[in-house]
């Protein structure tokens, strides 16, 4: 049955490293009949969330914020599978996805939890210069846990300083593959 998937790339770089396993990524799940709708997230003006416990997941905008995560919400409604992609900065998650991850929280609250749990999954697609992403699967790995969302795995590609890198490397091909094998 083909599924709905949403990615959420944190690259700064529309054509970088970790948007060539984006778009491997979505190749595969499309020609296994997939839907893949990506939000770029440095082209979107999404705010930090403010703490506020003001969310009320059965909204149609379930924040109390207004910017372009109103954009992503439904999306990530309707989805099957989110799939996190991001460059490694700091041993974590850009800034770019950990804000946009963090509002995803309004989805939590109120009068109906609409994200933890209800049958879906992720995948994690990241590129680094370096190859330590220890502290950063350990934080992914935990959220998992947290949403009850099954662990598709992951995709770490070190060793890719800068603009196309990546190009020819295995991990381009696993993501492909990842994406491929959704079911």
């Amino acid at each position: 049955m083909p599924k709905k998937i949403v990615i959420l790339n944190g690259s700064p770089r529309r054509n970088g490293n970790t948007s060539a396993l984006v778009k491997a990524f979505t190749n595969g799940a499309e020609s296994v009949g997939h839907t893949v709708t990506e939000f770029f997230l440095n082209n979107m003006n999404i705010h930090g969330c403010k703490g506020c416990f003001g969310g009320h997941s059965s909204r149609e905008c379930p924040c109390v914020q207004r910017d372009d995560m109103d954009k992503i919400y439904p999306a990530v409604r309707e989805c099957d599978v989110i799939v996190l992609a991001s460059p490694l900065y700091y041993w974590n998650m850009s800034g770019q996805i950990r804000t946009a991850v963090d509002r995803l929280f309004a989805l939590e609250e109120g009068d109906g939890n609409l994200l933890r749990g209800h049958s879906r999954a992720s995948a994690l697609l990241m590129a680094a210069e370096g190859h330590d992403f220890d502290d950063v699967l350990l934080y992914y790995n935990h959220l998992m846990e947290h949403l009850k969302w099954d662990n598709l795995g992951h995709v770490l590609a070190g060793g890719n300083g800068d603009i196309g890198d990546i190009e020819g490397k295995p991990e381009v091909s696993a993501a492909y593959e990842l994406g491929k094998s959704i079911t």
